[in-house]
């Protein structure tokens, strides 16, 4: 078995100023070799855990790489294994990909600095783009070294492909498999060269298999929701009905009379119901009476929060995002000032596979736990925490995960910790898996927070935009996190104001204001984090103003993007492959809007229809895209599309509401989706680009509602500011 890893430093440092350690342990006839920038030259080091690395290669021919970022849908798996593979060439029916944890030197986001290990933000193929080819092509460079050896031919004279390495001298033939256990003992390169873009065989291959097809679609892909372990028992949670409310007491005596529970007790959150399975557990629950503290909890509603920060928008922000320019002194030499306000409502993330997480203590001491790790050092400090063992005597099992949208990334750990809590409430005497139902991940909190823009702006006698203003109110994702020292500047949460502090039009006088209230709510980065707003209210508000000036929306943006080639390319390509120039048909109409987020650029012409009823049906959707590199090009279609649907969604029909501090919605007849009838016809152009690439996984959300309101002010003359749009006012 050959194991190959990288490290953090990679993207930094060149591979000739690295040192390389050797390990000394044997697994079977193989030994684990790592790569460290932070080895002596000539240091061992035993590394007997296989996810110590990035490659392994087994006997048997079996290539497992272990990736850095867990996978949700996004297919992340697909595409470290794609980057590996260019330089390894191994047979890719023989690759696996696993979730990887434990060693943030390892494991580190380079996108975010590389200290910790975190999916997020679209950066895993930003962070995985360089050192999982600079793996691969180490591993193929052992391989052929080995070889050569063994065969007493010069490297040059290797062939290694499809995994499978040839003399071309001799014709001598062997498996990578078979070449494992001599390559382990070849010195590591001290550099590789990468192959040359015009080389590349599998990165922006347009018909490589993905490797999850098969098993998802069988049914034979594991996720946390199908682990049972021996003796394992299941746990459901109660949580407290209102957000800051505590356990104060309750009565069990009924629910553990009933068939098949084994215990009820309390934990950091609430309760937990403990049986021999869920359904056991969920009758047991509604026996269970609790009482709660809420003299600290949110009791106010939706409407009540609505009118303060509307009030709040009206006094201007507290604090300064973004003062360029005069904007204030600009408005009074102005030829046209126009006002709008947007409002966004909280919104649940929506998993198709509910929170959940399986918590075991062994014999030995060590706490093993499934979930979808997000961020997995955190949790496993935290799950440490919480059983009272020494860190490095938690294993995580990096699981794929039925979508995330940023829910699996809780600065608390909430699930990790219900689950951890609760199996140590029990004497650690079995496994226990705590799995939320769909109304626990309705109502158990964790929110895109509900924000209000008040926008203005002023245009001079030409229809040009002079001054622009937004104050924004809304809760802070990272306020009390452990992300606030890093995110949090001058009061402003980074994460409500991207995409509008950096907003792309040439504005000579720009303020964008920002007070950040103070609920007792608790939210969440949702996909595509702050552009879910605020593009939309930037890029509904262009529109405003483009009918203001009497301009064409796309030519009225296009003016503002001179210096900004990447937003008017993928502008012109969407409008060029919508054929916006040509009037719609007879009963159809139109709207665009581009956005950049997380480094990616997006824009979308929508063409929709209006029913009886005045609501819209989305006819079909014109995409561009300029994410850099196209690693996976299916792939990057395929988030395009989902980003579509999942923001189409949102806007059309989604929001959480509260009613006295209750959040009404529990299930998917009340917190509405987008259903598969309604999915329009959407067409994905990438722009071929040779810039390092960035993600996809969230930027295709955030331009679909404001090119969806734009088509409907052309369709109706409304223009749709309170969202969503089903519940919404002009």
């Amino acid at each position: 078995m050959l194991n190959l890893s990288a490290t953090r430093f990679l993207r930094e440092a060149p591979v000739s100023r690295r040192h390389f350690i050797i390990g000394s342990t044997a697994v079977g006839a193989s030994l684990v070799v790592g790569f460290s920038a932070s080895a002596a030259p000539g240091a061992a080091s035993e590394t007997p855990n296989p996810f110590a690395g990035y490659i392994k290669i087994d006997p048997d021919n079996k290539v497992t790489i272990y990736s850095a970022h867990m996978d949700m849908g996004q297919g992340i798996y697909q595409g470290v294994a794609t980057l590996a593979q260019e330089e390894l060439d191994a047979d890719w029916s023989k690759i696996e990909v696993a979730g990887a944890s434990g060693d943030p030197a390892l494991y580190g986001n380079l996108a975010m600095g590389g200290k910790f290990q975190l999916t997020g933000g679209s950066t895993g193929t930003a962070s995985s783009w360089r050192r999982y080819r600079v793996a691969g092509a180490a591993a193929r460079a052992m391989l052929i070294a080995a070889a050569a050896r063994k065969w007493g031919v010069p490297a040059q004279d290797i062939v290694a492909e499809n995994g499978v390495l040839r003399a071309k001298s001799s014709g001598a033939r062997a498996t990578y498999g078979e070449m494992a256990a001599l390559a382990a003992q070849e010195a590591a390169p001290a550099n590789v060269a990468l192959k040359d873009p015009k080389d590349w065989k599998y990165i922006g291959a347009e018909k490589l298999p993905r490797l999850d097809s098969a098993p998802k679609s069988t049914g034979r892909q594991q996720f946390t929701i199908d682990i049972n372990l021996p003796d394992m028992l299941t746990a459901v949670m109660i949580h407290p009905p209102l957000f800051g409310a505590k356990l104060k007491s309750f009565d069990a005596a009924k629910a553990k009379t009933m068939k098949g529970v084994v215990d009820v007790v309390a934990t950091p959150r609430g309760v937990a119901v403990v049986a021999k399975g869920m359904w056991e557990a969920m009758q047991a629950r509604d026996a269970v009476k609790v009482e709660w503290d809420d003299s600290a909890a949110e009791k106010r509603g939706t409407s009540e929060m609505f009118a303060a920060y509307r009030a709040l928008a009206d006094k201007g922000g507290e604090n300064i995002a973004v003062d360029k320019g005069d904007a204030l002194g600009a408005f009074a030499k102005a030829a046209k000032v126009v006002e709008a306000r947007y409002e966004f409502p909280y919104l649940a993330h929506a998993a198709l596979e509910p929170l959940n997480a399986v918590a075991r203590m062994n014999a030995d001491g060590t706490l093993e736990v499934w979930g979808g790790h997000q961020m997995p050092d955190l949790y496993q400090a935290v799950a440490a925490q919480v059983a009272g063992v020494a860190p490095e005597k938690v294993k995580l099992h990096v699981m794929k995960t039925g979508g995330g949208f940023g829910r699996r990334a809780c600065p608390d750990a909430d699930i990790i910790v219900e689950a951890v809590a609760t199996a140590k409430a029990l004497g650690w005497k079995a496994p226990v898996k705590v799995q939320w139902t769909r109304e626990d991940d309705m109502r158990g909190g964790r929110y895109r927070p509900a924000y209000v823009h008040k926008l203005t702006a002023g245009l001079d006698a030409d229809g040009k935009i002079i001054a622009l203003r937004d104050t924004l109110i809304g809760q802070s994702i990272v306020k009390g996190s452990p992300f606030e020292a890093m995110m949090v500047k001058n009061g402003v949460d980074g994460t409500s104001v991207e995409g509008m502090a950096n907003q792309p039009y040439a504005i000579p006088n720009f303020r964008l204001d920002v007070t950040t209230t103070d609920m007792n709510v608790p939210v969440l980065w949702w996909r595509s984090v702050g552009s879910t707003h605020t593009a939309y209210a930037l890029e509904a508000f262009i529109d405003e103003l483009a009918q203001a000036a009497g301009k064409d929306p796309v030519a009225f943006r296009l003016d503002m993007l001179a210096d900004k080639p990447r937003h008017a390319a993928v502008l012109k390509l969407a409008a060029e492959k919508a054929d916006w120039s040509a009037p719609p048909a007879h009963g159809k109409f139109r709207g665009v809007a581009v956005a950049e987020s997380f480094g990616t650029y997006v824009a979308q012409a929508v063409e929709i229809s209006v029913d009886k009823s005045g609501a819209p049906k989305v006819e079909r959707v014109v995409c561009a895209v300029d994410c850099g590199v196209a690693v996976n090009p299916d792939m990057v279609r395929a988030q395009m599309e989902g980003g579509i649907g999942y923001g189409l969604g949102a806007i059309l029909k989604s929001r959480i509401t509260l009613d006295g501090g209750k959040v009404v919605e529990g299930n998917f007849d009340g917190y509405e989706v987008l259903r598969l009838n309604e999915m329009p016809r959407i067409e994905v152009h990438i722009v071929k680009s040779a810039e390092d690439p960035k993600g996809v996984g969230e930027p295709g959300v955030p331009p679909i509602g404001p090119a969806l309101a734009n088509a409907f002010f052309g369709a109706t003359g409304k223009r749709m500011r309170i969202l969503p749009f089903d519940r919404g006012e002009s």
